[in-house]
């Protein structure tokens, strides 16, 4: 950023590079939502008074003798502008330079990119992504700012003008009072016709559909009728003046209902207002797909307004990424994104709490720390998951629709819980949906699952895998289908990670198939057990041999009871690390520790017959395996040596 000092009273700025890129973007692309300036200077008036009470806090002298707090928005016709103005914490030189002429947050860049490809979505990542400041731009062709800051000189004002091209000025004014006003010299298209922005009507239906919620009151000044003609002897009040207008007074009116919406009974709001209410502080384009509001009493007391997103965020894997809730105390505006009121797997969660009890100069440090928040966390936390818990066991298909919705935006995040949140395990388990052997749809919950277990079945098995095509193929599924033993298809990347800490499920426990040898218990007949001991025994030169020949390509090699029409299976050791596990700690750049599978073969099997005896033993043996390496969904370590042994046996 470059400064001209030729006048000594007006200093000429140049725009970062993103802010220029960015006003080039508003000026010239966001005609679809040009609604959304007012959303964005309100909010922006309201953030400011919220950071002026939260200072004064500490020094109620920054109220300099008003301390109530208001929003201004002022129409002149006459020189088409509209002004927006608070009495919030001001801004000096400074303060006006940083904010107004640089994009400090760092996600600037994306939020560029993604305004450049979806025009359609301006109002909401213009708001999301915190510039709002500059959709003033669509509907302006120059803005005037005024501000000081609270418990500076009246002389230590500022004034900062821009068209919106490549510069600004700023130069030092008076300023009596402390705050804000900005004021944007409309457009011609913007103060006429349709989209008269100078119309004090549509400015006042716009503040009611957009910031309804502010707590702060939103004002205007009040229109009052004034008679240009009254007949004479005319002495009824209700009847109509011959003629008339409506003049502006000094009264200013509020226009808003100037009540925090969570503050107020649940049976007071319609859904329309809780739906706006969700779109103005997330500025999602879609409707939230469900939420609560409650007022907790109790050792800790608290208000909670918590929504569920339809769609997930881009950043939703971005665990560095802030994510919460906005706290206020006492209605006080403490903090963006708390993310200590909420554990990390349920780090989609909008919404806000209102505490009575934590103090008002809380910081993040404290958050931490203390002992109401953890009582507030563990509140949301059991709040969210019987929201989801209503809606997954409803009867209703629109509340089915809605769970199974957000199970496709959120599944994966919520499994994070079963390691995460040991308290919550439970209830976050009864949420689960998978695929089975029987039925590839993610709509099979564990209670479902259980319900269907065979006679004598003692276990919920489970099969995790790459992918719902490698998880029905598996060689591991064979002896479960032969059996008419329904398997869980695990297909998520996090699963294998997950059921490390969700060994059973209401009592019943978890097996996973590809672990270890299978036990079938009761589901084995006496026959079958006396079939597999003696195969033990028949192909124990063959066992012993492959042992020799695979070295430490595998750390056992056993007779299976679990195949049916493969020759060889991998199996992953009681106690080690799958291969998708290894797969998943690699990718984020974790060292694993070498482990070896355990070979199983099956004795039926044509192949594996002809291995007794034959002089390519030692190329079948290596080509058995890296099959069943492949089958499991593994990576070869040689395919050219694996590719040279197949044809060399092709040939032979």
């Amino acid at each position: 950023m470059s400064e001209d000092n030729q006048n000594p009273e007006v200093k000429k700025h140049t725009f970062e590079a993103e802010v220029a890129q960015l006003l080039h973007l508003v000026t010239h692309s966001l005609y679809s939502n040009a609604d959304i300036f007012v959303r964005e200077l309100v909010s922006n008036a309201s953030d400011a008074c919220d950071k002026l009470r939260f200072e004064a806090t500490n020094d109620d002298s920054l109220y300099e003798d008003d301390g109530e707090l208001k929003i201004r928005i002022a129409v002149d016709e006459e020189a088409k502008t509209i002004t927006f103005t608070d009495n919030g914490i001001g801004m000096n030189e400074t303060d006006a330079i940083e904010n107004l002429g640089t994009i400090a947050k760092s996600g600037t860049k994306a939020f560029l990119d993604k305004l450049s490809e979806s025009q359609k979505q301006d109002g909401q990542l213009i708001g999301q992504f915190g510039v709002g400041f500059y959709s003033g731009f669509i509907v302006a062709d120059t803005i005037t700012v005024e501000s000081r800051k609270a418990g500076e000189p009246s002389d230590k004002g500022v004034r900062w003008i821009s068209d919106g091209t490549g510069s600004f000025t700023v130069e030092t004014i008076t300023k009596d009072t402390r705050g804000t006003s900005i004021t944007l010299h409309l457009k011609e298209e913007y103060s006429e016709g349709e989209d008269n922005y100078l119309d004090r009507g549509k400015i006042k239906r716009l503040v009611n559909k957009y910031s309804d919620h502010i707590s702060l009151p939103i004002q205007m000044r009040k229109e009052v009728w004034q008679e240009d003609v009254k007949e004479e002897g005319d002495d009824t009040e209700d009847q109509a003046p011959a003629g008339g207008e409506m003049v502006l007074t000094d009264e200013w009116e509020t226009i808003n209902k100037a009540s925090a919406l969570w503050t107020r009974s649940a049976s007071e709001i319609d859904d329309d207002e809780y739906i706006d209410f969700y779109k103005n502080i997330t500025y999602d384009f879609d409707e939230p797909l469900t939420w609560t509001h409650n007022r907790v009493e109790g050792r800790v007391q608290y208000t909670q307004l918590l929504y569920i997103p339809k769609k997930a965020p881009m950043d939703l894997y971005t665990r560095e990424q802030q994510h919460g809730l906005k706290l206020y105390v006492k209605r006080v505006f403490i903090m963006d994104d708390a993310e200590q009121l909420l554990p990390m797997y349920l780090r989609f969660v909008k919404g806000v709490i209102d505490s009575a009890d934590l103090p008002l100069n809380v910081s993040r440090e404290l958050l931490q720390e203390s002992r109401d928040v953890k009582s507030i966390r563990d509140g949301n936390a059991r709040r969210v998951l019987t929201m989801l818990a209503s809606l997954a066991n409803s009867e209703d298909d629109a509340k089915q629709e809605k769970f199974a919705q957000f199970y496709s935006e959120f599944g994966d995040v919520i499994k994070e819980g079963l390691g995460e949140d040991m308290s919550n395990q439970a209830r976050i388990a009864k949420l689960l949906r998978y695929a089975t052997s029987t039925n590839d749809k993610v709509e099979t919950s564990f209670e479902d699952y259980k319900a269907r277990m065979i006679d004598g079945q003692k276990a919920i098995y489970y099969l995790t895998a790459d992918n719902l095509a490698a998880a029905k193929n598996s060689p591991q599924l064979e002896l479960f289908k032969k059996k008419g033993i329904e398997v869980i298809l695990m297909t998520s990347r996090v699963d294998e990670w997950a059921m490390n800490f969700l060994t059973q499920f209401d009592d019943t426990p978890l097996q996973n198939i590809a672990k270890g040898a299978v036990d079938l218990g009761d589901l084995q007949d006496e026959e079958e057990k006396a079939e597999a001991e003696k195969a033990q025994e028949t192909m124990k030169p063959v066992v012993d041999k492959l042992k020799t020949t695979l070295g430490e390509r595998a750390k056992d090699v056993r007779v299976s009871n679990r195949l049916v029409d493969s020759p060889a299976i991998l199996v992953t050791p009681e106690g080690e690390l799958s291969p998708q596990m290894i797969q998943m700690l690699k990718q984020m750049g974790q060292e694993v520790p070498d482990t070896q599978p355990v070979l199983e073969i099956n004795p039926e099997h044509p192949l594996i017959k002809k291995l007794d005896g034959n002089e390519q033993f030692d190329d079948l043996a290596q080509v058995i395996f890296d099959q069943a390496l492949l089958a499991d969904g593994g990576q070869l370590e040689d395919p050219a040596a694996y590719l040279k042994r197949v044809n060399e046996l092709l040939m032979r």
